[in-house]
């Protein structure tokens, strides 16, 4: 079986599955969001705005999950307003949510909690 774009579908033929890591369904999705407080879907994305001490702790929150990011070859949309970061996860090559995204949301809890 063949994506639209011919590239060949992994063997869950769910669209968005095209050998990388397949989209979360909706239940994985809500089991996976339950174990992430205060982060929510927003369309194809997940997001949480973090409320920071400090602007110079809400950049270096920023610089904490770039790192993580990098690391990891998946990179969140990153908007900062003064002491508040939101961060913004999507699997954009799948077209929507991944397990990629809910690991990295994962890792970054922690990031907040050091900092705060």
């Amino acid at each position: 079986m063949a994506s639209k774009a011919g590239r060949p579908l992994a063997t869950g033929g769910r669209p968005g599955d095209n050998g990388g890591v397949p989209v979360l369904s909706d239940a994985e999705l809500t089991e996976a969001l339950a174990r992430l407080p205060g982060w929510a879907r927003e369309g194809d994305v997940i997001v949480k705005t973090y409320e920071l001490p400090t602007f110079l702790a809400a950049i270096a929150f920023v610089v904490d999950i770039a790192e993580r990011a990098e690391a990891a070859n998946h990179h969140p949309d990153l908007d900062i307003r003064y002491r508040k970061v939101r961060v913004a996860l999507s699997t954009h090559d799948e077209g929507g949510i991944s397990e990629k995204d809910v690991a990295l949301a994962t890792e970054i809890e922690p990031l907040a909690e050091a900092i705060t």
